[in-house]
């Protein structure tokens, strides 16, 4: 039996009960083998019902291998890293819990692997259809189309993860951005995935009322990209 993996996708997930059923099944309806494909989820200190649904879900998901792993100590790059340790694909994709992959998506990576990329941001979609949060990450997709800004939820051999150090676990924000920047400093290709996508929630640009949430979260992106305030509460 073939037990290779092409793609892991690796969720780290705090209080993420709502979403956490999503994310899954769009991973579970790739237009890829299923038998090549994982999901490694971290809970991350959660207080409420995520490790109880990935466990409901898991099984009714086969023959996707879906993976609960526990990291108490709060810390998106530290889940990260807990999930890149235990996975088994040639293929890291870090994806969010309030977020889901579009069915092309692995394919895709493994598509622009093979032109030479082993690493890269994927482009993000709003999933709603108000125009301001739509307008909101398309705005963000321009930094990295047009200007070359690497960021957010991306994908990068196993390999070359292990050789650059994983996820700075100090930063509590762009710890993606200063992951993707330091393998453009090693030399490591590092393309901008526009083929597919990941949907993600709007919620954080609507925390604060008359919409103060686009402002506030652009401008800590802003910050965070300038490498101001990488380390403060997020």
């Amino acid at each position: 039996m073939d037990d290779r993996v092409d793609v892991s996708v690796v969720i780290p997930a705090r209080n993420e009960e709502t979403y956490m059923g999503r994310a899954l099944r769009s991973v579970a309806a790739q237009a890829w083998p299923l038998e090549r494909l994982e999901a490694i989820v971290v809970d991350n200190g959660s207080t409420d019902a995520t490790a109880a649904v990935v466990a409901t879900l898991a099984p009714r998901l086969a023959p996707l291998r879906v993976v609960l792993l526990r990291e108490p100590r709060p810390g998106r790059g530290r889940a990260k890293n807990r999930g890149a340790a235990a996975a088994r694909g040639d293929l890291l994709l870090f994806l969010d819990a309030d977020s889901a992959m579009a069915p092309t998506l692995a394919a895709e990576l493994v598509a622009h692997r093979h032109y030479g990329y082993p690493a890269g941001s994927v482009r993000v979609i709003a999933e709603t259809t108000d125009f301001l949060d739509r307008w909101f990450f398309d705005l963000m997709e321009i930094g990295k189309t047009y200007f070359g800004i690497r960021a957010q939820m991306l994908y990068c051999s196993r390999a070359v993860f292990e050789d650059c150090g994983g996820f700075d676990e100090r930063l509590e924000i762009a710890e993606d951005r200063e992951f993707l920047q330091r393998l453009q400093g090693r030399g490591v290709p590092v393309c901008h995935l526009t083929t597919s996508w990941i949907a993600t929630s709007p919620r954080r640009l609507r925390r604060l009322p008359l919409r103060l949430g686009l402002l506030t979260t652009f401008l800590r992106w802003l910050l965070a990209e300038l490498g101001v305030g990488r380390r403060w509460r997020y």
